[in-house]
C-alpha cells in the first residue's frame, strides 16, 4: 500500500481538441500516480502525465467494454490505495453524461478524498466550432442537452419532451437512434426543422452533415457519418452560414 493519501480527481478532458483543456486539468494529470482514461479523450493529453505514472485505458470502442463500470469503480479504489492519486480522465465534462458522480459516490465509501475538475462539454463546444449558436436572440431562447439512450437502451422520453418545445435540442450518443429521433420530430410536425450532425467535433478529422428532419438520414449516408457525433436540431443551425467561415479562420490561427 502506498504511503500517499489515496484520492481521486475526476477530470474533464474537453471535447477533443487538445487545447480545449483547463490549466487545472493539466495540473491534475501531471500530479497523477495513475490515470484511468476513456476512449473519447485526446490521447495527446497523456503526454502531460509523469513518466512514472501508470496509464490505463478503461474506455469503450465499437460496443466493446474493456471494463464494466463496476470494475472501473473497484479499480479506482485499488489503485488509489496502492499508489495514491488516481486521475479519472473523461471526455467533455465528467458531470454531463460522464458518470463522474457515480464514481465519486462509490469511492467515498472507502475513505478516498475526491475532487472534480470540470471540462468543456462537447454539447457546447462542438456546435460552437461549427458556428452554431445554441441560443440566439429572436431564434432560440433555450436549449436541451439530452442523451438519446436510457440505461435500458430505449430512446429517452426526454427526446419527445424536447421535440415539443421551441428550444434548440442537442442530442448526445444518438446516432444509433437517429431513425427513432426523426420519427419523434415528424410526430411534432417538424420535418422541415434544420439539423446538424457533427462527427469527431473539434478534431482534425471533424465531419459535418447539414439537413432537415426530412432528409437527415440520407445526409448521414452520403457523408458517411457515424459515432461519435452530436446531433443539433433547431433553427439555430441556419445561423451557421453567417458564422462558420469567421470562426474556422479564427480557430486555425490560434
Amino acid at each position: 500500500m502506498s504511503l500517499k493519501t489515496p484520492k481521486l480527481t475526476v477530470v474533464g478532458a474537453g471535447p477533443g481538441d487538445v487545447d480545449l483543456i483547463t490549466l487545472k486539468a493539466i495540473k491534475a494529470i501531471k500530479s497523477a500516480d495513475v490515470v484511468l482514461y476513456d476512449a473519447l479523450i485526446n490521447e495527446a493529453l497523456l503526454e502531460y502525465a509523469s513518466k512514472d505514472a501508470e496509464l490505463i485505458f478503461v474506455g469503450k470502442r465499437k460496443g466493446c467494454y474493456v471494463f464494466q463500470q463496476e470494475q472501473i469503480n473497484e479499480l479506482i479504489v485499488a489503485k488509489a490505495k496502492e499508489k495514491g492519486h488516481v486521475v479519472r480522465l473523461k471526455g467533455g465534462d465528467p458531470f454531463v453524461f460522464g458518470r463522474g458522480g457515480e464514481e465519486i459516490d462509490y469511492v467515498r465509501q472507502f475513505g478516498l478524498e475526491t475532487y472534480v475538475v470540470p471540462g468543456i462539454s462537447s454539447a457546447l463546444a462542438v456546435p460552437a466550432y461549427q458556428g452554431v449558436p445554441l441560443t440566439k436572440r429572436g431564434v432560440s431562447e433555450s436549449f436541451w442537452v439530452v442523451t438519446a439512450t436510457t440505461k435500458d437502451h430505449a430512446l429517452s422520453n426526454d427526446v419527445t419532451l424536447a421535440a415539443k418545445s421551441t428550444a434548440t435540442v442537442v442530442i448526445l450518443m444518438g446516432m444509433h437512434k437517429l431513425a427513432d429521433i426523426v420519427k419523434v420530430f415528424y410526430a411534432e410536425n417538424k420535418r422541415n426543422t434544420p439539423v446538424a450532425i457533427i462527427q469527431n467535433g473539434t478534431r482534425d478529422n471533424e465531419n459535418v452533415g447539414i439537413g432537415t428532419i426530412r432528409n437527415i438520414q440520407q445526409v448521414v449516408k452520403e457523408k458517411q457519418l457515424s459515432s461519435p457525433a452530436i446531433i443539433v436540431i433547431g433553427d439555430v443551425v441556419k445561423e451557421r452560414v453567417q458564422l462558420s467561415s469567421v470562426l474556422k479562420e479564427a480557430n486555425q490561427n490560434l
